[in-house]
């Protein structure tokens, strides 16, 4: 399952897409510290599975929380994405 947490506004879309059955295969859950603003949590799914979400108070400023790991050019690899097994964690914008 994918999901989907950020928003939309007169500027873009601006979300993290988690999937979670990959995420699940993740032990370590690197992006708790992957993440240099510490967006990320672990909760237990309704299938009582481990998995990453989007804390609350994050998921309506994502576009400006992830601004410093996202730079309009000579993007490097974003530190949650690699610290995750790969396809877990997608940016929209």
């Amino acid at each position: 399952m994918k999901a989907n947490y950020g928003y939309m506004d007169g500027s873009g879309e601006f979300y993290i897409t988690i999937d979670t059955d990959l995420c699940i295969e993740c032990a370590d859950h690197g992006c708790l510290e992957g993440c240099p603003k510490g967006m990320f949590a672990i909760i237990t799914d309704d299938y009582d599975d481990e998995v990453a979400e989007i804390k609350g108070e994050f998921r309506k400023k994502i576009k400006y929380d992830c601004a410093d790991c996202k730079p309009v050019a000579d993007r490097p690899p974003l530190p949650c994405v690699e610290a995750c097994t790969a396809g877990a964690i997608v940016h929209s914008w």
